[in-house]
């Protein structure tokens, strides 16, 4: 018997369907025995129904109910999620799909939502208190004797032996792509054996709806056999991408379409971005039809560009280091370093490492770099134009730096050093144009959630700059995105990996200024407490 948590009665809950411009009312009764809330990811609402307990409300008491009340002022793919406690990973989470008041910019026969997530067979409690207690508790990847040997074999005994010595000079590992490895990959609820399977006509479109709703796993999805066209991310339309495979943050949403012309089953695989799981489903011309399932292939391993943004990592003032013939592929020489205090990299402009794929939103040389498994397209957030601009483009008013930050031993998570316990809300006055300067000094992958407000993705397209609500910063790099302020009350703003915002890599924004109407009543949920 195993326990968890949903909505009437089932994991995920029910797909809410909504119409652009409709205004809708929600009615939540909390049947547990503890606080609960209901976050509405993406949408864009008023503060105090976005359901984060202590900073848009006071949440939901055990036997009470909250009615959310809201108008629907986009439209796309979405989801909603507990936002109390672990509920999220013990399955409070559903799906939302919002149709458009006119016509999509894209012709599709069929749909189905392709819900993800990384069920685990431990509680989100037992997770957090193992990964307190040893950090590495769910990493089921470390390097063998066999790694080793061939490590030897194909760099040489002493470098292998001193590449070692240096991660473990640093207490780090080569492995440490995944804090939690030994969950299943659920598709829709279904394990990879359950098989969810959805039924096509051969030639019809097929529109899916990819959610990634895991506490903690990234992604990497492809479709043997069939080309995807991405028309959506983060529910925003953006100009089409014919794509092989793409990598889904945690939290994120691509819209793909598939045109199946032929009367065969095809299997949709979701490989873990460790290579440690997978997620597994069909697209059939009738129930009971199946394809080949692809093996796993190698975990990734970090390098030690993914190490760069790290303190103590700052090439740039490191006198008579000849980064030209660097290979930061390799530890070897680098385990008398002082992680300690050493900042200031310009890690958007860095170029590390050498040979292998490369993409501009990882570290050159990083481990982590995606390709795909046909050796054809892999999706970059480079290749995401924004289909219609929301906003008219303008130069931002100020820019705010994030140090995304934490300490592995401890595992501790914060923003520039300081856990959300101790820190300052960030304040924004309405009106503005803020930009973000992620600039990440972990080895982990960030996926960086603002609520309330949308996202401007900086990926050089400066008005075809695509709109996200989730934005993944990879290792040893900085990215940028900008936001119109335009919703007054106050938001959070957190790593959407469920440990890692527990852990403290989570802030309160406060919009000062706006209308009357709409200005947060801080000192009323204050006063009620409730948690985040």
């Amino acid at each position: 018997m195993k326990e968890g948590i949903g909505y009437n009665g089932a994991s995920p809950g029910p797909v809410m369907r909504f119409k652009e411009g409709e205004n809708v009312r929600i009615n939540v009764t909390n049947n547990l025995d503890e606080m609960t809330s209901i976050h509405w990811h993406g949408l864009i609402l008023p503060f105090n129904q976005d359901g984060v307990p202590g900073i848009s409300f006071p949440g939901i008491k055990p036997g009470e109910t909250f009615t959310y009340e809201f108008s629907i002022q986009q439209a796309g793919t979405y989801w909603f999620h507990s936002h109390s406690g672990f509920q999220e990973p013990d399955g409070a989470y559903g799906a939302i799909v919002i149709e458009p008041e006119g016509r999509e910019p894209f012709r599709y026969d069929r749909e189905y939502v392709v819900q993800l997530t990384d069920k685990h067979p431990h509680s989100g409690d037992r997770i957090m208190r193992n990964l307190k207690m040893m950090p590495d508790y769910y990493n089921r990847e470390q390097q063998t004797v066999g790694e080793f040997f061939s490590d030897a074999s194909k760099n040489g005994l002493m470098n292998t032996i001193r590449d070692r010595m240096a991660w473990g000079d640093m207490r780090m590992m080569k492995a440490d792509v995944e804090d939690l490895q030994g969950f299943t990959g659920l598709i829709n609820g279904k394990g990879p054996e359950q098989n969810w399977t959805g039924l096509f006509e051969p030639g019809e479109r097929i529109r899916l709806r990819f959610i990634n709703s895991s506490a903690m796993t990234y992604f990497d999805i492809r479709i043997p056999g069939l080309d995807m066209t991405v028309v959506q991310a983060d529910g925003n339309n953006v100009q089409p991408v014919n794509v092989d495979e793409f990598r889904i943050g945690v939290a994120e949403t691509y819209d793909v379409i598939v045109h199946p012309k032929d009367e065969q089953a095809y299997t949709i695989f979701a490989e873990s971005m460790g290579r440690s799981g997978y997620a597994r489903a069909t697209l059939a011309p009738e129930e009971g039809m199946e394809a080949a399932v692809p093996q796993l292939r190698d975990p990734a391993r970090l390098t030690m560009a993914d190490m760069s943004g790290m303190p103590g990592m700052d090439h740039g003032n490191m006198a008579g280091m000849d980064h030209g013939d660097m290979d930061m592929n390799s530890s070897e020489g680098m385990s008398g370093m002082d992680h300690s205090n050493m900042e200031g990299m310009d890690h958007g402009s860095m170029a590390m490492g050498k040979g292998g794929q490369s993409d501009p939103f990882y570290a050159k040389g990083s481990g982590l770099v995606p390709t795909a498994a046909n050796g054809g397209k892999f999706l970059s957030y480079a290749d995401l134009k924004a289909q219609d601009p929301l906003y008219e483009d303008r130069e931002p008013t100020r820019e705010i730096e994030l140090r995304l930050t934490g300490n592995m031993e401890r595992y501790t998570w914060s923003i520039n050093g300081v856990k959300y316990e101790d820190a300052d809300p960030i304040r924004l006055k309405y009106g503005e144009r803020v930009r973000f300067k992620f600039v990440n000094e972990t080895m982990m992958t960030h996926p960086m959630h603002l609520h309330g407000m949308w996202s401007i993705l900086d990926v050089g397209a400066d008005q075809w700059n695509p709109i996200k609500h989730t934005v993944s910063v990879q290792p040893g790099t900085t990215v940028y995105m900008e936001t119109e302020v335009d919703a007054p009350g106050q938001w959070a703003f957190h790593c959407h990996l469920s440990y890692h915002a527990a852990a403290g890599m989570f802030r309160k924004v406060i919009v000062e200024g706006g209308p009357e109407s709409t200005q947060a009543k801080t000192d009323v949920i204050a006063k009620d407490g409730g948690e985040v």
